[in-house]
């Protein structure tokens, strides 16, 4: 140490302060000082960023409480389209990305990834395949062309030019009527074509034009219409004749949609400015065809009409439907003479507007067989226990469903223990059949497994009543494939053809079975017919369990897709054999 630091030294000891340190230690001392200051910023950073971090997770944490009781909020309130998008995990949620384009991020952070719509099931699929995931169908399938004559495995390119122009006979005004007392009679106006959503949403709406396109594309490219079916003309029902079963706020509620581009009634029951028109064809087909076969002109019909109608009650449009067309025939035949009207709804949703309209009038017998779940499938309506009201009780006769899945088994049993009974004691003097094809197997939203020749049996039984008076009339029915084929096996027993069906041994499921022995139970108390039949099975019960476990397996094949057994997904096949096994 210096003499200089060691002066220092003594004079600060003498006055009472501490000595210095020599330049090593206060180098050392200055050196940790700084390392200490690095070390608390470096800390101070560490911290900030892990809180930013945390404050970040929460947020998303909070955003997906929020989203999850927003969704638990919709599930209890869904209409059939949020139904639908919410099934197949598709919803469209725009309030989320409505200011997100992906189009603003730089070209070399955006991947393209190819999406295409099904034409068939409008489902939305991911990737270059050319068969749809959730169907089988062909990318460019020529369905509009040939309807289900046309292979799902191939594309319209495949198709000759006389199959590719097989439904222009429908076109044009070489569609002449030409009444025959001993013909089926078809309505159909290309003006319902135009009935269509404006601005398509995540994917295109299930009740779109195509579905009677592929219809009558396959009546074409069997030769049964034109050509073993005459059509009547169209025309526009009456404000007068819709007031027969609507009220004036639901007829100039639909009238109103006239005049603007495009509206909704409710989040899935669109309209244009050509859906008015398009309903009032609708309904004035139905009108007429009803009309037509009351008075001889006609042995049968079908309606090929959109949109739909069951479910427009007296005031309300809605679930796809603006004019009850089914109420509106049932009012026509009355006019035409029926006293006692039948109506058979076969559609998958129960037909709430019909049962409304019906509901206190015992002139009109309605039958509906649908998914009910307990009230957790649309519409929810359609409980065994409604029975109609003031008066009118026994004449609403519910068969709700308590599953998907179900099968030409379960409705034909139910038609034999239920359906003909009633309707037999009952003796109508006309019959309308709600037809819907959504229980058809590959039905997006359906999920049930009911063939053309399950639709063809349930035709066939009803074509004895009301001496043979049957009117079918289009309802829903979203797979194209699926529509075009049940509703040209229905046509075909109109025209006298005989279903291929073992009425003698069919065997219900369990759920099937408690669903009709429930509805007999409460029903035998207004058809005294039905306590035999309710008492014989129910003393059979535990034959049929028993049965029911034989025959689970093969029930079970049916249920998957046809083309899955040898198709890009056969391996699912296998797994669902395994799975009964």
């Amino acid at each position: 140490m210096s003499q200089l630091e060691e002066g220092e030294t003594e004079r600060c000891l003498k006055n009472g302060e501490s000595a210095p340190s020599s330049n090593v230690d206060v180098q050392s001392e200055a050196a940790n000082v700084s390392a200490s200051k690095s070390f608390f910023k470096q800390n101070l950073v560490e911290q900030g960023l892990f809180r930013a971090c945390g404050a970040v997770c929460f947020l998303f944490t909070m955003m997906g409480g929020l989203m999850k009781q927003k969704n638990a909020k919709r599930k209890s309130d869904m209409t059939l389209e949020e139904m639908y998008n919410g099934q197949h995990g598709f919803e469209d949620d725009e309030d989320d990305d409505s200011d997100w384009e992906p189009s603003a991020l730089p070209d070399h952070h955006v991947v393209e990834v190819p999406k295409w719509f099904c034409l068939n099931c409008t489902m939305v699929n991911i990737g270059d395949d050319l068969h749809c995931d959730v169907c089988g169908e062909h990318r460019e399938s020529g369905i509009l062309k040939r309807g289900h004559l046309a292979s799902p495995f191939y594309g319209a390119e495949g198709l000759t030019e006389d199959d590719a122009h097989a439904a222009d006979g429908l076109q044009g005004p070489s569609l002449q009527s030409f009444p025959s007392d001993n013909a089926t009679a078809i309505g159909f106006d290309e003006r319902m074509l135009l009935h269509e959503e404006v601005v398509m949403k995540s994917h295109p709406h299930p009740e779109r034009p195509d579905r009677i396109r592929a219809i009558a594309a396959s009546l074409a490219a069997a030769g049964i219409f034109p050509g073993r079916c005459y059509p009547i003309s169209a025309r526009e029902i009456t404000r007068e004749e819709l007031l027969m079963v609507h009220s004036v706020e639901n007829i100039e509620a639909v009238e109103l949609t006239s005049h603007v581009l495009s509206s909704y009634f409710t989040p899935d029951t669109y309209a244009n400015q050509y859906s008015a028109s398009a309903a009032r064809l609708a309904a004035g087909l139905c009108f007429d065809l009803a009309a037509a076969i009351c008075s001889g002109s006609a042995k049968n019909g079908f309606a090929l009409v959109r949109p739909p109608g069951h479910h427009a009650g007296v005031r309300q449009a809605m679930g796809f439907c603006l004019h009850n067309n089914a109420a509106v025939a049932a009012s026509a035949a009355q006019i035409a003479g029926a006293k006692k009207v039948l109506i058979i709804d076969w559609d998958v949703h129960h037909g709430n507007g019909t049962q409304e309209i019906f509901e206190k009038n015992k002139s009109v017998l309605y039958v509906s067989l649908h998914r009910h779940e307990g009230g957790k499938f649309y519409p929810g309506t359609g409980s065994a226990y409604e029975i109609g009201v003031m008066g009118a009780e026994g004449y609403c006769v519910n068969v709700p469903w308590s599953c998907g899945g179900v099968g030409d088994n379960d409705y034909v049993f139910a038609f034999q223990q239920v359906v003909l009974p009633i309707a037999s004691e009952f003796d109508p003097d006309f019959t309308i059949i709600s037809a819907g094809f959504d229980a058809a197997r590959g039905d997006p939203l359906g999920c049930c497994d009911v063939t053309p020749t399950g639709y063809a049996q349930m035709t066939h039984m009803c074509s004895a009543l009301s001496g043979g008076k049957l009117l079918v009339i289009l309802e829903g029915g979203y797979n194209l494939r699926s529509i075009s084929s049940s509703a040209t096996a229905v046509i075909k027993v109109l025209l006298g053809e005989s279903p291929r069906h073992d009425v003698e041994q069919v065997m219900p499921t369990k759920a099937g079975l408690r669903t009709v022995l429930e509805v007999l139970k409460i029903q035998l108390n207004y058809w005294p017919s039905l306590e035999s039949r309710f008492l014989k099975l129910q003393s059979e019960w535990g034959w049929y369990a028993l049965q029911e476990k034989k025959h689970k397996k093969k029930r079970g094949w049916a249920k998957v897709p046809t083309w899955w057994k040898w198709g890009p997904k056969r391996w699912l096949y296998r797994l669902w054999c395994k799975k009964l096994s």
